[in-house]
């Protein structure tokens, strides 16, 4: 864009700025934003099926365990997919800036709608999802990218920019939570909804009142001419008439929607749309020698972030029904909502993201530099460990008959092992997919990325509803295979480390 390649004075005196703990304002406005984002988002989700699984009597949906975790997982899954066509929207029509304010609108309005469905019915909580991912595929990618155009140098300041912005998504999830699942569990659903929007709404009005200031410019420009802009700007149109249409439809009973269906040939979809797109790489895509084999590495941490995240995305789902359900979750009196054992996750990635960090430094520094394959297989690992060590409390409940609740730590040494997985893998898969895609390729290569944290999403609503009071012999066996698969992928991934490292070494790629 015109503003990275050559910045005005404007916006040369917008990016040098230091009056954010030395970074432009401009961050500040982005930090916020994103952590209000965030607070709904999170704050939002794990009420989900502990809301739909709730008995009517209690005000919630009573759907059976599998559909509502399939909804849970179709609509996490939705958000990261939807952030392919937001991106696309933001580059050849709207640009960063009107994106994330679209975004945000829509999720506001999504947010509305589902705290109104009490009294719109039920469909109107449905049409409320939809609209959350809508706005967050616009909001979500292009928020980052503009934290990327507040430092157009690059190097040690961006990393650090990075940093802070990444510690307002995880403080807003870990409030959010707190915030949303007291509300929610202690006074009534849909005030835990209504709360979750607020924050939403708190987020568009810091950013109507800071951008013009803070940002000016950056992030309003589009590369594409007049002719290319009108022509994303039908086919959207086009698409958000055909998805109302479908809506309409849904709320009309014309289309009748079985979830777990959906989820599950969406799950094979993908699969094999990513099959595909590998195997036209392989095939036709032009690639050299060195190129296949670097598209070769990206092909097996693609299997293994779906793994990871099949596992690591239960939190909101089987982990959370498992905190509800069996866990005694009273601590000096006062019994903890289930939502806030979801918190634990943001509450270790602020502790121990600055601890990563160091780490990696200081074995830098010593000539030591683990590589992505090494990262992965660490992360599936320490996440396998999490689950396994559920095993202990699952079979405690079934020698018990169901009567015994279990202590809260079982849950929170989970969450730490899968949170201390999640920053030895997250940080490291972007960074991977752009040092080993080739040039060409590299924007695709991110939707590869986000491509497999989706199916991790649909993959861990299919198998989460199974922690059910009337089967308890399957909350094991989930545990159990969720964490085989986990120790198998990590297996096959240590098995490769060297193999890749003197296959990356002759392509002229190091750290792979």
């Amino acid at each position: 864009m015109a503003t990275a390649a050559q910045p005005t004075p404007e916006v040369r005196a917008l990016t040098d700025d230091r009056s954010f703990f030395g970074h432009p304002a401009g961050l500040r406005t982005l930090f916020t934003v994103e952590m209000w984002e965030r607070f709904s988002y999170y704050g939002l989700r794990p009420l989900l099926i502990l809301f739909m699984t709730a008995a009517l009597a209690d005000g919630g949906f009573g759907l059976d365990r599998p559909t509502a975790a399939a909804i849970v997982g179709i609509y996490s899954a939705g958000v990261y997919l939807a952030t392919l066509p937001g991106g696309w929207i933001a580059d050849r029509w709207l640009g960063l800036q009107r994106s994330v304010w679209y975004g945000g609108v829509i999720i506001a309005l999504g947010h509305l709608s589902i705290a109104l469905s009490s009294v719109f019915a039920q469909k109107a909580f449905f049409v409320g999802l939809v609209l959350i991912v809508i706005g967050t595929g616009l909001l979500k990618g292009n928020i980052s990218a503009m934290v990327g155009e507040m430092y157009p140098e690059g190097g040690h300041r961006r990393d650090a920019g990075f940093s802070i912005y990444y510690m307002g998504i995880n403080t807003g999830a870990f409030f959010g939570q707190l915030v949303t699942g007291y509300l929610g569990e202690r006074v009534g659903w849909h005030f835990g909804f209504g709360a979750a929007g607020v924050g939403m709404l708190l987020g568009l009005i810091t950013f109507r009142l800071w951008a013009n200031r803070t940002l000016g410019p950056i992030g309003t420009t589009v590369a594409v001419d007049e002719a290319a802009q009108r022509q994303t700007r039908t086919i959207t149109l086009a698409a958000a008439a055909v998805l109302g249409a479908v809506l309409l439809a849904g709320i009309a009973g014309l289309i009748q929607f079985d979830p777990v269906s959906v989820a599950s040939n969406t799950t094979n979809a993908i699969l094999t749309l990513a099959a595909g797109y590998f195997a036209y790489l392989f095939v036709l895509g032009g690639l050299t020698t060195d190129e296949k084999k670097r598209v070769a590495v990206i092909v097996l941490l693609f299997v293994g972030a779906v793994v990871f995240w099949s596992a690591f995305e239960q939190a909101p789902t089987s982990l959370n029904l498992f905190a509800r359900d069996f866990t005694d979750r009273n601590l000096f009196g006062f019994e903890v909502p289930a939502s806030w054992l979801q918190s634990i996750n943001a509450f270790f990635v602020i502790a121990f993201a600055p601890v990563f960090a160091a780490v990696w430094i200081a074995l830098g520094k010593r000539g030591i530099s683990p590589s992505s394959t090494t990262k992965f297989a660490l992360a599936l690992v320490l996440c396998g460990l999490g689950f396994y060590m559920m095993l202990i409390p699952a079979n405690a409940v079934i020698a018990s008959g169901g009567v015994a609740k279990v202590s809260i730590l079982w849950l929170t040494g989970s969450y730490l092992l899968q949170s201390l997985g999640e920053l030895a893998l997250s940080p490291v898969g972007l960074s991977s997919m752009t040092v080993l895609a080739p040039k060409r390729y590299v924007g695709q290569m991110m939707g590869v990325w986000f491509m497999a944290t989706a199916l991790g999403n649909l993959i861990a609503g299919l198998v989460g509803g199974h922690i059910d009071p009337e089967r308890l012999e399957l909350m094991p066996q989930l545990f159990s295979r969720t964490a085989m698969s986990l120790f198998i992928m990590t297996a096959v991934f240590a098995v490769l480390i060297v193999p890749i490292r003197k296959m990356m070494r002759s392509a002229g790629t190091e750290n792979a």
